[in-house]
């Protein structure tokens, strides 16, 4: 879904081929990397947005020695879809890096939209943390599966704190404008 946002809010910006926007992934950091997207799926997701009627190919570029390139822009549906493809990510967020393309799009949402389904994704977070926290595990254990036990509640605590936190941070950066 992320892959398909950044595809759709570059097209917002201009028209475009998938392997300039692969290009313009790496710099000046690595996107393509820390997001682990590949050409092959770039090309997958433009030819899904296709297939959906978001974009469109509307030129093939010829170069001697060179495979063609096919141009795309947005469509009118795709400039309607995008706004509910954001959202979406929101709502579905679990963690600071799904959100992290629908950050970086919010010109194209309503804000307060969106600080109301991140608070709503974060207290249904924190529900579950809790839940799992307060479960009481009463089986008895040997000394290896009690540090196993401990190894594992303390990762996943600071990785559950690691997330509120960050979560928190971006409804407030949002809030105040800052994004």
């Amino acid at each position: 879904m992320s892959i398909q946002v950044f595809i759709l809010s570059r097209l917002m910006v201009e028209k475009t081929y998938p392997y300039k926007l692969k290009k313009q992934m790496t710099e000046p950091i690595p996107l393509d990397e820390l997001g682990g997207i590949t050409e092959s799926k770039l090309y997958y997701h433009f030819d899904a947005l296709a297939k959906k009627g978001l974009i469109e190919p509307v030129e093939v570029i010829k170069e001697e020695h060179r495979p063609d390139k096919q141009v795309f822009e947005i469509t009118t549906k795709g400039k309607e879809e995008l706004p509910k493809k954001i959202y979406q990510l929101f709502k579905s967020a679990n963690d600071i890096n799904d959100i992290v393309i629908g950050l970086a799009n919010l010109k194209y949402v309503d804000p307060e939209k969106v600080v109301a389904l991140l608070n709503a994704r974060l207290a249904e977070y924190k529900a579950h943390w809790d839940r799992i926290m307060n479960f009481e595990n009463t089986s008895k254990r040997d000394r290896k599966s009690e540090n196993l036990n401990e190894l594992l509640v303390g990762y996943f605590t600071t990785k559950s704190d690691h997330t509120i936190y960050w979560l928190e941070e971006a409804i407030i950066q949002i809030e105040q404008g800052n994004l």
